[in-house]
């Protein structure tokens, strides 16, 4: 049993390596778990295991439709897992898990033959074959919620902290009691806790108190990385025992009584408001780190053999027999598992191959069919139709400039929707630090407008978590480089709807400033970039170049089922150029839809942008019949509107401030030598920033960007071939 040196730490005692130890008797079987319920859950879990071992030693006698092409066995891990899956048994309740975390999904009521259709890859299951099929999910129809798992390690700890912190302002700010003790728990082994993405939720969760459990499964290896390359001293447990506001327990995960003791000590601390928590539990490693790898490479023999001494599957029958259970109690539950294993291997062989002819659908949000579930995340299409909305401006409206009018469409979304919350580095007091959101923190209060840690990573990933909760969170990021570190959680809430096929959905505006500001730029805060997020799957990219559009645009992005990243041009946040009348409360946008700016029949130039701005002054100075267009988004971009000028017209310029090469230009180039070609007069010309990043003195800034004499010299070019 645990022994307690103060309230907030705790250890556990000496582990049990074999023999006769352990043995219960009647009395001092922990009543608060169904035990039955959990030894047949771990034995399923071990069976299923077997199952999927055999099919990988024998791959030469098995149909390779009945391979498993990615396996990753939880034997050894099962017990600790399915006793905190026990323990989780809120309406509200969450888990952000891993790619070992079938177990828990097992606790929490996933099928024995989903568990076995999802990695032979069959319809069905968590993502219809999508996805490798131990990266689960398990959507909460009124009971626990496991969040979408994802391949890389660590991610699955910042959703899950923005799940927390979502259950306190359903709770506090929509006051929905049904939020009342519930908790958010993030699983994950050793390894995992040397990555940004723990680093950071475990900030999340002590600054801000949120009800989160870390659950850190330690079998001492990250593959073959040993786990003090992980931690000093390998373990996690000791390393935190002086961080503020945690609660850290650490024990024998081998151990029913002392696992089960100090996992219910870490959640009954959790639900009683008293901050988040950490339980480190040792376990063993008792197969290689996934199917392909062969761990006699990297372990002796004696590490192997020490590691199957400490199996927990004997230790739990030796906890249960005979105090609890017969000898022939036990024996007739695993001959039950073993049917029940047998039965939906057979039901999950015979399941269909998914329908290829499906492979493109849910990238974004489409229309239902029959058939279809209704995505988990963001609001339903209820909320989002009794926001108001008009399509038509107000042209008379007052004359706003850029910055404006993005404080304004905000304010007014977070007077209309409750669910809205904004929130970046320096979002709060300060305002931002292009005081685009100053004053909504005074008017709308701290736990609906709010600074965060400085970590991308941890900023994104709570924005994923709270789209999963339901809320319509607006993330700042400060400017377009900083992105990058977030960039692995930007890629999987873009692509959950697809991975998922449509069982959750992680729609969020992330407002990101760039390019170059008023004279003035650098390779650090000028970064323009945006085709990478053209070419994110599942991304929506607006990109408007005046206060009008940018009021549209942002309401839009804030009422859409899909991501989207809201590009804020410093140039536009810096001076008068994008200012526009303000066009109204409640005006709405279409993503996807460009704007002619004037018409022309000699030249279609498109751009967007501060660009959009640079253009017009130079078709003023040019004097010929130009076509300017603005796209306003690149994803999607506005095919059509470009196409059906350029048939017109005959030639086309695209000038962008983004570099040349793989360009966003280059893709509507090519779009146009494609589904124009016998159209164009002239080849299509893109003028660009020549593949250098942005330099600090204004010199070299200009020598670099296009300018209104490059732009003019550039249509002169393509009006003269």
């Amino acid at each position: 049993m645990a022994t307690r040196p103060s309230a907030k730490k705790a250890t556990a005692g000496k582990r049990d390596r074999g023999g006769t130890a352990g043995r219960a008797n009647a009395a001092s079987i922990d009543a608060r778990f169904d035990w039955r319920r959990i030894a047949y859950q771990v034995l399923a879990s071990r069976r299923l295991d077997d199952v999927e071992e055999a099919t990988n030693r024998n791959r030469a006698s098995v149909r390779p439709e009945d391979q498993v092409l990615y396996q990753f066995s939880a034997r050894g891990h099962e017990m600790g897992q399915i006793l905190l899956g026990s323990l989780l048994n809120r309406p509200h309740d969450a888990a952000g898990a891993y790619y070992r975390s079938r177990p828990l999904l097992l606790s929490l009521g996933l099928s024995l033959e989903d568990a076995l259709a999802s990695p032979l890859g069959r319809a069905g299951g968590f993502s219809d074959g999508r996805d490798i099929g131990v990266v689960c999910n398990l959507p909460g129809a009124g009971g626990v919620t496991v969040l979408p798992m994802a391949g890389d390690v660590g991610s699955q700890y910042t959703p899950t902290a923005g799940w927390a912190q979502a259950i306190g302002y359903h709770r506090d700010v929509l006051q929905d009691r049904s939020r009342d003790g519930c908790i958010a728990v993030a699983l994950g082994g050793e390894a995992s806790v040397a990555t940004n993405g723990f680093w950071s939720a475990l900030t999340m969760a002590t600054t801000l108190r949120l009800p989160m459990l870390f659950y850190v499964e330690d079998n001492g290896l990250g593959i073959s990385v040993p786990g003090d390359m992980q931690t000093p001293g390998a373990n996690i447990a000791a390393n935190l025992a002086s961080f503020g506001n945690l609660h850290v327990l650490d024990g024998d995960g081998t151990d029913p009584a002392a696992a089960a003791s100090l996992l219910a000590d870490g959640v009954a601390h959790v639900r009683s408001g008293g901050g988040p928590a950490l339980v480190r539990l040792t376990v063993p490693r008792l197969s290689s780190h996934s199917g392909p790898d062969n761990q006699k490479g990297y372990r002796t023999d004696a590490e192997i053999a020490a590691d199957h001494e400490r199996d927990p599957l004997p230790r739990l029958r030796r906890y249960l027999v005979p105090a609890l259970l017969s000898e022939d109690e036990w024996k007739s539950l695993e001959r039950e598992v073993e049917t029940d294993v047998d039965v939906a291997l057979a039901a999950a062989r015979a399941r269909p191959a998914p329908d290829a002819s499906g492979v493109k659908r849910w990238v974004y949000a489409e229309p239902a069919r029959d058939g279809d579930i209704v995505a988990m995340g963001g609001m339903s299409d209820s909320m989002r139709d009794a926001l108001p909305t008009t399509a038509t401006p107000d042209t008379d409206g007052p004359t706003l400039r850029f910055a404006e009018a993005v404080r304004r469409t905000l304010a007014r979304e977070l007077e209309v929707n409750p669910r809205v919350l904004v929130f970046g580095e320096d979002v709060g007091r300060k305002g931002g630090v292009h005081l685009v959101t100053e004053g909504l923190q005074k008017r709308f209060g701290a736990k609906r407008v709010f600074d965060t840690s400085l970590s991308e990573e941890g900023i994104i990933g709570r924005a994923a978590g709270m789209a999963f909760a339901g809320l319509v969170p607006v993330a700042e990021i400060q400017f377009r480089k900083y992105a990058d570190p977030a960039t692995e959680q930007l890629n999987n809430a873009g692509t959950v709807r697809w991975r998922t096929a449509n069982r959750f959905a992680s729609p969020m505006v992330v407002r990101m400033p760039g390019g170059f500001g008023k004279d003035v730029g650098d390779p650090w805060h000028s970064l323009s970039g945006e085709v990478l997020w053209a070419h994110a799957v599942g991304w929506q990219v607006a990109i408007p170049s005046n206060a009008a559009d940018a009021t549209g645009l942002l309401r839009a992005a804030m009422r859409s089922p899909n991501p989207t990243i809201f590009f804020e041009h410093r140039s536009l946040l810096m001076t008068s150029d994008g200012s526009a009348h303000y066009p109204g409360d409640d005006y709405v946008l279409p993503l996807g839809k460009g704007a002619v700016l004037l018409e022309g029949d000699d030249l279609t130039l498109v751009t967007w942008g501060a660009m959009v701005h640079r253009c017009r002054a130079a078709v003023k100075r040019l004097g010929a019949s130009v076509e300017l267009m603005d796209l306003r988004t690149i994803a999607p971009w506005d095919r059509e509107l470009v196409l059906a000028s350029v048939r017109r017209t005959g030639r086309c310029l695209i000038v962008h401030e983004d570099t040349l090469t793989a360009g966003f230009g280059a893709e509507i180039a090519a779009t146009l030598a494609h589904e124009a070609f016998w159209r164009l007069d002239a080849p299509v010309e893109r003028l660009a920033v020549e593949d250098v990043p942005m330099p600090y003195h204004p010199d070299l800034l200009n020598a670099v960007l296009p300018g209104e004499d490059e732009i003019v010299a550039a249509m002169e070019r393509v009006l003269g071939a």
